[in-house]
C-alpha cells in the first residue's frame, strides 16, 4: 500500500475493525445505578481501550490504545481538557473513597493538560492538578499532586501525600510520607521542556484520529459522541 502524506482520510469502509469498549457500570450492591460515560465529541478514545461507568472525558482528550478507565467501584472519574492518557494506563478507584474538587466529590480527578504516560497506574482517591506529568510505569495511589509536578518513570506516590506544585519526583522514588514530598526539588528545565513537548504532540492526536477513523463508535456498535 502506498504512502499518503499530509492528510488523513476517514475510514468508513471497515478497514479499521477494532473499536473501544464504552459501557455503563454493572449494577452491584454497592453501585446500584448504571451510569454511561460522558465523552466530548472532540475527544478520541482509541481502539482496544475501555471506558466504563461514570467517567467524564472533556474536550480534546486523547486516550491511547489499551487503556482501562474503569469506574465500576470508585466513582466518578473526571478527565479535563487537553489531557492525554497513554498506552496501557489503568485508572481505577477504591469504593467510597473520594476527594473534593470545586464542591464535588470524585474518585479520580485529572486536570487540564495532564500527561499520564505509558503503563502508569492512577488509583483513586487521587487528584492530579493541571500540567502534571505522570511518567512511564509510575503509580499514583491515594495522593494529591500539585500543578506542574513531574513524576518520573517507575516512581510511586502514595499514602495520602500531597506533592507540592512544580516538584520533581526522581526515577524509581517512593514518596510515601509528607516529609519526603516536602523535600522534593523543583522540576528541572529539561524535564519541564520534555513534558511540554509531550503535551504539544498529544494535543494534535484527537482531531487527527477523528479524521482517520471517522465517527466515534464503541465496540457495541453505538456512537458515543455527546
Amino acid at each position: 500500500m502506498g504512502e499518503k502524506k499530509g492528510t488523513n482520510s476517514s475510514s468508513n469502509n471497515h478497514s479499521h475493525c477494532f473499536e473501544p469498549f464504552i459501557s455503563p457500570n454493572p449494577i452491584t450492591s454497592f453501585n446500584p445505578v448504571q451510569r454511561f460515560p460522558k465523552i466530548d465529541k472532540t475527544a478520541f478514545v482509541s481502539q482496544f481501550s475501555s471506558v466504563i461507568g461514570d467517567v467524564t472525558i472533556s474536550n480534546n482528550v486523547y486516550v491511547a490504545p489499551n487503556v482501562s478507565i474503569r469506574a465500576d467501584e470508585g466513582t466518578p472519574f473526571y478527565i479535563s481538557s487537553n489531557s492525554n492518557i497513554q498506552d496501557g494506563v489503568i485508572l481505577h478507584g477504591l469504593l467510597n473513597k473520594r476527594i473534593s474538587v470545586g464542591g464535588k466529590r470524585y474518585s479520580i480527578f485529572i486536570g487540564n493538560e495532564v500527561t499520564i504516560a505509558h503503563g502508569a497506574l492512577v488509583h483513586g482517591p487521587c487528584y492530579i492538578a493541571d500540567k502534571v506529568f505522570v511518567g512511564f510505569n509510575s503509580i499514583v495511589y491515594t495522593a494529591i499532586v500539585g500543578r506542574g509536578a513531574f513524576i518520573s518513570y517507575n516512581a510511586v506516590v502514595t499514602n495520602g501525600v500531597r506533592i507540592p506544585p512544580d516538584r520533581f519526583v526522581p526515577p524509581g522514588a517512593n514518596i510515601d510520607s509528607q516529609e519526603k514530598a516536602d523535600a522534593l526539588s523543583r522540576v528541572p528545565k529539561d524535564s519541564k521542556e520534555f513534558a511540554n513537548e509531550v503535551q504539544r504532540v498529544n494535543q494534535e492526536f484527537p482531531a487527527s484520529y477523528h479524521l482517520l477513523f471517522g465517527k466515534n463508535r464503541c465496540s457495541c456498535g453505538f456512537a458515543y459522541d455527546q
